[in-house]
């Protein structure tokens, strides 16, 4: 049976920082990483903006070396079924057994699906593969579907159409982008995608995709209506991957449970990424998927496993970029919140999410730069004061 000093189940970012974070304090400790995916670690965001919108960036640049820079023992296409925390050992797919001196739990986030996603050409938007396979069916001229309105599905309707295809964009909300933003935000949000030829289709859920007899490609609308299109796009949402914590006993609630250090209730597993609910050290115990989450909880996980005592506090922010908007955001953001909005001129706006105490609890930087650390210090500071704020950040 193979056994290393740190095993890490899950390939995505995560893996690949908690292996670099490793070796700047262990150089000789063995390393494993077992991946349900094809390929290995890679930087996910390019997969919805700069591979569509950047023609510098290609796919070369998407892998990030994990394995060669690293020495991890890298193991593709490997499902572990279960965790033995007695024996320090993880059961895969095949009966097989692998050891570990510590483990990190990294298994990300799996994204929903809509009855006929085995459809080849419905594509359930996820991972590099998802990517390449897109790729291949979207050329000038097609057309695609594309379903749900937050960052997966507004990017991939915004990368699409800029790439000469027919784009038609479903979503529930009214206003696209009204679970985030301020109403008039959340109307310039949407005249973007307008102005650039998506179709909108508002208020509306898909129920199914399915191919008629045919071979017309058609996705069902919860009214009744129906879409037809050369591809579908699925960008609903993903659910955390707890349950091979839950089944070992870890306590899991919204996400694992860990510490300020990232480590479970078991002293020989921690956990990183979209999966964990952590003590952030401003926005208090919360769980967050984004990628800057993923690289410095991946990279503090890592360092915790080797030897380090320092805890994760870092509060991270998280991002999207369509068309000419760059939008930033740190903490909640919830359209139906309270809000104190500043306008910097030139389409540069700071928007202040409050509670009901009218503290700030949430930050949006909207075509804002270099803001991200004055975001953080309001949060922490929670000034109630709506002149304060209207100065913290300029």
């Amino acid at each position: 049976m193979t056994s290393y000093d740190y095993l890490i189940l899950g390939g995505g970012q995560v893996s690949d920082d908690a292996s670099r974070a490793i070796r700047e304090l262990d150089a000789d400790g063995t390393i494993g990483i077992l991946s349900t995916d094809v390929d290995g670690p890679y930087t996910r965001p390019a997969l919805s903006k700069k591979l569509w919108t950047d023609p510098s960036f290609d796919e070369d640049q998407v892998p990030l070396g994990t394995a060669e820079d690293t020495g991890a023992d890298l193991r593709l296409e490997t499902r572990v079924e279960r965790i033995d925390r007695d024996a320090h050992e993880v059961v895969l797919a095949d009966g097989s057994r692998v050891g570990y001196g510590k483990l990190l739990l990294a298994t990300g986030s799996e994204p929903q699906g809509i009855p006929g996603s085995e459809d080849d050409s419905v594509i359930v938007f996820r991972d590099f593969a998802d990517y390449r396979r897109l790729r291949e069916l979207a050329g000038k001229g097609s057309c695609a579907v594309v379903l749900g309105g937050g960052y997966i599905g507004s990017e991939l309707a915004a990368a699409l159409v800029q790439n000469g295809v027919d784009t038609t964009l479903v979503f529930p909300q009214e206003i696209l982008g009204g679970g985030l933003f301020p109403r008039r935000l959340a109307e310039r949000h949407q005249q973007l995608f307008e102005e650039a030829g998506v179709h909108l289709v508002p208020g509306r859920r898909a129920t199914a995709a399915r191919r008629r007899d045919d071979g017309t490609l058609e996705v069902s609308l919860e009214d009744g209506s129906t879409l037809e299109t050369d591809t579908v796009v699925v960008g609903l949402g993903a659910t955390p991957r707890v349950d091979l914590a839950a089944a070992a006993g870890l306590e899991v609630t919204e996400g694992v449970v860990v510490d300020a250090r990232l480590r479970t209730d078991d002293p020989a597993i921690w956990a990183a990424g979209d999966i964990v609910e952590y003590p952030d050290a401003i926005l208090g115990r919360t769980r967050v998927e984004h990628v800057d989450h993923a690289r410095e909880s991946g990279r503090a996980a890592g360092l915790s496993m080797a030897g380090d005592d320092a805890p994760y506090d870092h509060t991270p922010y998280f991002y999207s970029q369509l068309f000419d908007l760059h939008w930033e955001a740190i903490g909640r953001l919830d359209g139906g919140l309270r809000t104190r909005q500043v306008d910097l001129g030139e389409d540069r706006v700071v928007v202040y999410y409050l509670d009901e105490q009218k503290r700030p609890v949430g930050v949006l930087l909207w075509n804002v730069d270099g803001a991200r650390d004055s975001a953080r210090q309001v949060l922490a500071d929670a000034p109630t004061d709506p002149d304060q704020l209207d100065e913290r950040i300029r």
